[in-house]
């Protein structure tokens, strides 16, 4: 526990940060609290309570230090964003001409044409099935 003690000092000492003089009177404040009690004994305490508002304290302070530095710090530059070159978009001019369709058969004809292709290919593939053993 003392080895972990020194290395808190030591980071806590290592810590560079302008704390404002409410934190300062804040944190001093919580700490007179913390040295106040440890002389009283409770029943369930087993003397641990004083290490842990340490602890807590000193994270607070590490997390205010942190959080102070960082916003201290310069903000990256941001990237310059570039426009893309209006494109020219022209619409392709076309004449549409309908014309009505041209039947050589009616449709009931070419229907039974298009099914009995479509019976033949269908043989032809089962053929070529059975020619590999599939």
């Amino acid at each position: 526990m003392d080895k972990l003690a020194q290395q808190l000092r030591e980071d806590a000492n290592s810590i560079e940060v302008d704390v404002s003089p409410q934190l300062d009177a804040r944190i001093r404040a919580s700490l007179a609290g913390v040295r106040q009690e440890t002389g009283r004994t409770s029943s369930g305490s087993t003397g641990r309570a004083p290490f842990w508002w340490a602890s807590s304290l000193t994270g607070i302070a590490a997390t205010v230090a942190i959080i102070s530095v960082i916003n201290l710090g310069e903000p990256d530059p941001e990237p310059a964003i570039t426009q893309p070159p209006p494109q020219q978009f022209t619409m392709p001019q076309f004449t549409f001409k309908p014309k009505a369709a041209i039947l050589t058969e009616s449709l009931q004809q070419e229907l039974d044409a298009i099914q009995s292709d479509l019976k033949k290919a269908e043989q032809v593939i089962k053929d070529d099935f059975d020619k590999i053993g599939i």
